[in-house]
């Protein structure tokens, strides 16, 4: 948790990119060798490194298709009412978290005071605290998800050299917390480096005091993580057994140096593949800005580079395998996984030196079974460092047929950025064309849930190297497409399917489309002359800027929704889409809201002052839609505020909310990013159901706080 002391020093911070200890020599250097065995399982994936610390703001903050997408485990946020930040309370973005399907959220209960070092006010008040804290968490409905985390950094914190007065104050904090919650987990000690002589102490002082943590905590925040994880690892492991305690999980919840491992995907890969083969959860570090998952994601919605090697590493399936990287302290690493259901092997590697330049690897990849054949396909894509922009998404670096000999093939890669990362997918050779451009997603590499499955069958006529099928007769069938979009807009979806004869199914059939996470609509799929014809259907969809998830479903109990989905295009088209200024004299002001300029406004003014009070609201009035229905409200705004809390590290920016109703209607919620200066204007999207012909729509905030400046909205159909 050593923090950053100005705005743009932190921004500027995460955008450097810094070299990992060199290892490997030159890029002009003979090529490293990266082996991954096949054959060698080492176990069930944990998916443990995404985790992040105030990586959550507030509901929607980040947006929850950002954070669904990378199949998420742990959180750590600040306590209850804690007075360390502005937003990433642990108990209000607990719903939107497990909704997202995390797994735990750790609690860090001294962000209860304002300042960073945490205030000292003495033992008892802070057991005071620890009293009202722990009895909010006990009333939560999420109250099994929670970790305690009494102590951050207490080697730094509070008992610099006095271990003993810690270890004291840790054995009466722990014994009040479970005095209040019985079932409590604690997490400890939480120390800012890996301390062997302290761990083992504490450890055996837990043992001796019945106060043995539920999770073993510590930070590796340093140049010596690269070099020194598997040392660090094992040691701890060593210092268990010697004291005869059973394995603790193990969650590094904070990780990532200050300068260059932010959103670099090149440096990412060294945590993700470290802590997936140790089965450890990890955090990743707050060095920038809170509520933005440590800067994968930017303007709320829209990814970073870094964003899709996390999305990579959610995607693996089955178990992992073994990965010999060149050194095992080398900044070349990577994390490996076979899915025998699936028939596919997926590898994601990177990191090497120089960073800023390029380099050369040959990927073994060895004990290849016999489900995949005798010859494979293997296709490579890589991503991008883009610092804190959006990044365009992965592109195609490879794509080739390797005949195995004695089980084992090697990929020649040239060219590879030390900052960027790559994935490859290890197929049966039954590629029929090239895996496409970047605006189509096949089925048979996307998620898939259900009864779904790639079955690399007799088939013909597909694009790629197979598709998706086990719709028939099935209600849970779904594949899952994670898609990007460069701007709020209109996009064509081609679905390419074939719907060939089936015994019960009528000739058309159709499937359910969902759009992050919500049922969309029911595309009509007309039937083919046979399961080798493919045809494909077009629906508009109104895509948010960014990250968007779309689901193709089975859904009924009869076989109408027997088919097999080969991908989806997207396109980018045009619709009918409203605009409303803020500044329109048509709409109506109240209290002090009121128009104001700035050039960066789109109009070149805004509305701003909304909120602060009941009476202080914008209403846009005769807002017409043609029909009754949902429709996607498109909000551009600008909220650069700064808030109080801890005031020598990051600027601690405040998500503002607004309250939205609808003719005059209940009001909705909706938290606004920040967007880090009032004349940075983003969008962010909300859904609101209007009646045919005229309504309006009031934005308010009767708190102490604001809304933020808002420029104009836009309204759109769901479907063109």
């Amino acid at each position: 948790m050593r923090r950053n002391h100005a705005w743009s020093a932190a921004l500027a911070a995460a955008i450097v990119i810094s070299v990992l200890p060199a290892t490997q020599g030159a890029a002009a250097a003979a090529p490293s060798q990266l082996v991954v065995d096949l054959a060698t399982q080492t176990g069930p994936l944990r998916y443990g490194a995404t985790g992040f610390l105030y990586g959550l703001g507030d509901e929607g903050i980040p947006n929850e298709t950002m954070l669904a997408a990378l199949k998420p485990q742990v959180t750590a946020q600040k306590a209850p009412d804690g007075l360390q930040h502005p937003n990433g309370d642990a108990l209000k973005v607990a719903p939107m978290f497990k909704r997202a399907g995390g797994r735990d959220i750790q609690i860090y209960m001294q962000d209860i005071y304002k300042q960073w070092p945490y205030d000292n006010l003495g033992i008892n008040d802070y057991l005071a605290k620890v009293d009202t804290m722990t009895r909010k968490v006990v009333a939560d409905p999420y109250r099994t998800s929670y970790v305690y985390v009494p102590f951050n950094e207490p080697d730094q914190i509070w008992y610099g050299g006095n271990l003993t007065g810690f270890l004291n104050d840790y054995r009466t904090v722990y014994r009040r917390i479970r005095s209040i919650d019985p079932g409590a987990r604690i997490a400890g000690p939480n120390f800012a480096a890996y301390r062997s002589a302290d761990l083992r102490e504490f450890m055996r002082f837990a043992r001796d005091n019945n106060v043995l943590p539920d999770v073993t905590t510590w930070h590796e925040l340093g140049d010596d993580f690269f070099t020194g994880w598997h040392q660090h690892y094992a040691d701890y492991r060593a210092i268990e057994s010697s004291l005869g305690i059973s394995q603790r999980p193990i969650t590094i919840n904070e990780y990532g140096r200050f300068s260059g491992d932010l959103g670099v995907p090149g440096n990412l890969v060294q945590f993700v593949a470290k802590f997936e083969n140790s089965k450890v959860d990890g955090c990743l570090a707050y060095w920038t800005t809170a509520g933005g998952l440590n800067d994968l994601v930017t303007r709320n919605n829209q990814a970073t580079g870094g964003w899709w090697l996390y999305k990579w590493y959610g995607e693996l399936t089955g178990t992992t395998v073994a990965v010999t990287p060149p050194a095992p302290g080398g900044s070349l690493q990577g994390v490996a996984a076979l899915d025998p259901a699936k028939r596919q092997a997926r590898v994601i590697f990177g990191g090497n030196n120089p960073a800023s330049g390029t380099y050369d690897t040959n990927l073994l990849v060895k004990g290849i079974p016999s489900s995949l054949g005798g010859t494979v396909h293997a296709t490579v894509w890589g991503v991008d460092n883009t610092g804190l922009n959006p990044s365009p998404g992965p592109y195609r670096v490879s794509e080739s047929d390797f005949t195995a000999s004695g089980g084992q093939i090697t990929i020649p890669l040239t060219g590879l950025k030390g900052a960027s990362a790559y994935h490859v997918i290890v197929t049966p050779d039954k590629d029929l064309s090239q895996a496409g451009s970047p605006q189509r997603y096949e089925a048979e590499y996307a998620a898939l849930a259900g009864s779904a499955r790639v079955t690399y069958g007799s088939n013909t006529g597909y694009s790629g190297t197979s598709f998706s099928e086990g719709y028939g007769g099935s209600t849970t069938a779904s594949t899952r497409f994670v898609v990007t979009a460069a701007a709020d807009g209109y996009v064509n979806v081609a679905l390419r399917y074939s719907a060939g004869p089936y015994t019960g199914a009528p000739a058309t059939r159709s499937v359910r489309m969902r759009l992050n996470g919500s049922d969309l609509t029911d595309v009509a799929l007309p039937g083919t002359a046979d399961w080798n014809t493919w045809n494909t259907v077009t629906t508009k969809v109104f895509l948010t800027a960014g990250i968007n998830r779309i689901d193709v479903n089975a859904f009924a109990a009869d076989d109408r929704d027997a088919v097999n989905i080969d991908y989806v295009d997207l396109t980018p088209t045009t619709g009918t889409i409203a605009s409303y200024q803020a500044e329109s004299p048509a709409n109506t002001l109240g209290g002090a809201a009121r128009v104001a300029s700035n050039p960066a406004a789109s109009g070149g003014a805004y509305v701003g002052y909304i909120g602060a009070g009941a009476a202080n609201t914008l209403r846009f009035n005769n807002v017409s839609v043609p029909a009754a229905g949902r429709y996607r409200m498109v909000v551009t705004y600008a909220n650069g505020e700064l808030g109080e809390g801890a005031t020598n590290y990051n600027s601690n920016i405040v998500d503002r909310y607004a309250d939205v109703a609808v003719n005059g209607g209940p009001a909705v919620r909706h938290s606004f990013r920040n967007t880090l200066g009032w004349s940075n204007y983003r969008t962010t999207v909300m859904d609101v159901v209007l009646a045919a012909g005229a309504n309006t729509i009031t934005f308010g905030n009767a708190s102490a706080g604001y809304a933020p400046d808002i420029d104009l909205i836009q309204i759109a159909a769901p479907l063109g």
